[in-house]
């Protein structure tokens, strides 16, 4: 019998918990809630929260609307949001992550506090949510690198504070640590802050070993989110056998040839009942085919 299971790890981290319950305490309290930009990069968990009322609205549709309960992701926002949501009579129900919000103000302080010769960078995904976020807190004059290859991009005889996007990789934010040393100023100062979550970071080492344990892996992950791409290709440098699914009409039986075991896991921003709708149909082709061969 081939064994199915969860990785129990996996899911929603806690900011997007508490960004989901928020809009399900909102819509429970009244008949409709804008939320800005997708809630968390999975278009079932979208789906079922907007078949309860909320609307999906971007920056140019919030412009455009007063009066409203409009709900801000976990991934934060921009001064600049806050002050068009004031201007429009706009209720804010801000369900930002406490870490994101902790490395604003940071990152907030530092700008304020810094020189002419000061530059504030930061290790993310340029486009990002949160790294638009955080680039706001400077009047959009950080500087965004997601790898050595944009540290061009840096002004090395000036002085530099580097920080992280909060789901970025810890062993990538130490390759870029070690090349800043290496190529600034003597003359200059380098500091940099570990704003990496360590709720994200750590499920690597523990998706690792899931991965290894398993004769297959099905990942779990909508197709725009960025951590599910990250960890997907973890579980991948483990496991050969390791497939990526947006649910369960997107598993193939044949994969199923050979294997012993199926391990199924997912991204921070993968629902547990999506897992489970993924489990529960694999088991039933499982059964399918033990019956087919009975």
């Amino acid at each position: 019998m081939v064994k199915v299971e969860i990785d129990e790890g996996s899911g929603f981290c806690n900011g997007v918990v508490a960004a989901i319950r928020k809009a399900e305490e909102a819509l429970s309290n009244n008949s409709s809630l804008y939320c800005l930009g997708d809630i968390v990069h999975n278009n079932d968990e979208v789906s079922r929260l907007e078949s309860k009322g909320m609307v999906t609205i971007n920056h140019e549709q919030l412009a455009n609307i007063s009066g409203e309960q409009v709900l801000l992701r976990a991934h934060g926002e921009p001064p600049s949001t806050y002050t068009t949501a004031q201007s429009h009579n706009i209720e804010i129900i801000d369900a930002t992550c406490p870490v994101v919000l902790k490395l604003q103000q940071r990152i907030k302080r530092s700008y304020t506090e810094a020189t002419a010769t000061r530059q504030i960078v930061i290790y993310g995904k340029l486009g990002h949510a949160e790294v638009n976020g955080l680039v706001g807190q400077t009047d959009g004059n950080a500087i965004v690198i997601q790898n050595t290859a944009d540290l061009d991009k840096i002004d090395f005889t000036k002085d530099i504070d580097l920080y992280s996007q909060t789901t970025m990789s810890v062993s990538g934010f130490k390759e870029i640590i070690d090349e800043i040393e290496r190529r600034r100023h003597p003359q200059t100062t380098f500091r940099s802050f570990d704003t990496i979550c360590r709720q994200v970071a750590n499920r690597v080492d523990n998706l690792r070993r899931f991965a290894a344990e398993h004769s297959l892996i099905i990942f779990v992950s909508g197709p725009k989110s960025s951590n599910g791409k990250f960890l997907f290709e973890e579980c991948l440098a483990v496991n050969p056998q390791t497939k990526m699914v947006s649910g369960k009409n997107d598993f193939d039986s044949a994969w199923l040839n050979g294997i012993e075991s199926v391990g199924i896991c997912g991204a921070t921003s993968t629902p547990r009942w999506l897992m489970e709708n993924v489990k529960f149909e694999i088991e039933q082709l499982i059964a399918k085919s033990n019956n087919e061969f009975n």
